[in-house]
């Protein structure tokens, strides 16, 4: 018996060795050739030589890339059609069935670059997160090398605390102290969780029974709104048919007195009001629907008040601009992107609600194996059932880096600076007779 081990220990023992190889990787001197080695060398050099020469000479390709980024003089993107681009990187998008060299792997890193979008370039204007925050880089980093599941505190301890104080935060901003919220993968299904929880409180059972026997239930949102908020629709059940939109005054807010009429249109034809969405920073004119007014609405007729703030909720932490979310206090959920106007790196989103415990009632199955009670810890921090998720990436630790390390009068200041600038690009429009406004100012 005791040959017989010795002999399978033989096939072990040599594929150890050819994977080592008889010329050791801790006697190489020339680490810059990386023609030479492949990934599964990295795992086998003992001391982490070759997997630091690696990563540097990765690290030296993205500060080129950075730097790069922020000369005028590039271009934002050395476009080409779809077919053309696929053509270009032939030679590097087909996955092989032997391995690559890690220098063919740093040559795959440069040309994807190459080819990538400048979204931190000074002149990417397209979408609504732009820019790139080196101390929120730092952070991704650092979440990709501690590649944590955000489900339970036994796996994150440090994330799990550094996300419920960051949450904390947004809420009181909010002036909501004893709520709750969780960051999700982007702000349409940050929407997502805002309407489940407003059906649930009004219909719990839905969470049981489904929504055969609740009729038609109602959602009014303004027709400047984004789009998740008729995905949601679509995907909780609730109808593309029943989404209300209401129509909006020249400034693009949601006219109050037309969304009373819809409601009491739509209590007229046996439909129920189930919630308003309110927008704070719509995608096209960036207008803040009056939250004051509709809270009114939704008082009067019990309804749930959700706020779309992905892109104006920054404003909050600006005294000087915080009046364009006045009323805030007075909606029941929220969402907020900080990869918007805080700049945080993509993604970054987050799902507010001003009542606590919404979020685990609505969404919790039990599974055991998981969340059970029982543990040497407060289970309290163990927020995996309080999601529609199982596996949760972690997008907080790098909006936290950059809160430390901008504090909120640094955060402040950039939120103002926005607003001032776009406050300029407004005056040089102005004065240049082949430029149209499509609108002069947004009037709040």
């Amino acid at each position: 018996m005791e040959n017989t081990e010795a002999e399978n220990l033989v096939p072990l023992k040599e594929s150890r060795n050819r994977l080592i190889s008889s010329k050791s990787l801790e006697q190489s001197e020339d680490w810059t050739d990386f023609e030479k080695y492949f990934a599964k060398d990295m795992h086998a050099d003992t001391t982490g030589e070759l997997r630091n020469r690696f990563l540097n000479e990765l690290v030296r390709l993205l500060n080129n890339y950075l730097q790069s980024e922020h000369k005028r003089t590039s271009k934002v993107l050395d476009f080409h059609h779809p077919h053309q681009l696929k053509e270009i990187m032939e030679h590097c998008l087909k996955i092989n069935k032997d391995p690559k060299s890690l220098e063919e792997v740093l040559s795959d890193c440069r040309e994807t670059l190459k080819y990538c979008v400048k979204t931190g370039h000074p002149r990417f204007l397209n979408q609504l997160s732009t820019g790139l925050d080196i101390v929120g880089i730092a952070g991704e980093m650092l979440t990709s090398v501690a590649d944590t599941n955000m489900f339970t505190y036994e796996v994150a301890p440090v994330f799990t605390l550094i996300e419920d104080i960051v949450l904390t935060k947004m809420l009181g901003y909010i002036g909501w102290y004893d709520g709750e919220g969780m960051f999700a993968p982007g702000g349409s299904i940050s929407n997502l969780y805002g309407m489940l929880s407003a059906r649930h409180k009004r219909f719990p059972s839905v969470k049981y029974s489904g929504m055969s026997s609740k009729g038609d239930i109602v959602v009014y949102t303004s027709e400047q709104s984004h789009f998740s908020i008729n995905k949601a629709a679509m995907l909780l059940g609730i109808g593309l048919n029943n989404v209300i939109a209401v129509d909006c005054d020249s400034n693009g807010k949601m006219k109050v007195d037309v969304l009373r009429k819809k409601i009491k249109h739509s209590i007229a034809n046996q439909k129920i009001p189930l919630m308003v969405n309110a927008t704070c920073g719509t995608t096209i004119l960036g207008a803040f629907d009056p939250l004051e007014k509709i809270a009114d609405v939704c008082e009067e007729f019990g309804m749930w008040l959700h706020v779309d703030g992905a892109w104006g909720g920054g404003a909050l932490l600006s005294d000087k601009h915080r009046y364009l979310l006045k009323g805030i206090h007075r909606a029941d959920s929220m969402t907020w992107n900080p990869h918007k106007m805080m700049g945080t790196p993509l993604q970054c989103s987050a799902i507010l609600l001003k009542e606590k415990g919404v979020l685990l009632d609505v969404n919790q199955t039990g599974a055991t194996y998981l969340y059970h009670k029982d543990k040497h810890y407060d289970t309290s921090f163990d927020t995996g059932d309080k999601s529609i998720q199982c596996g949760r990436h972690n997008d907080v630790f790098k909006l936290w880096l950059m809160w430390r390390s901008k504090g909120d009068n640094g955060f402040e200041d950039q939120i103002d600076l926005c607003f001032t600038l776009s406050k300029y690009l407004v005056s040089e429009i102005k004065k240049r007779p082949r430029f149209q406004l499509v609108l002069e100012e947004v009037r709040h």
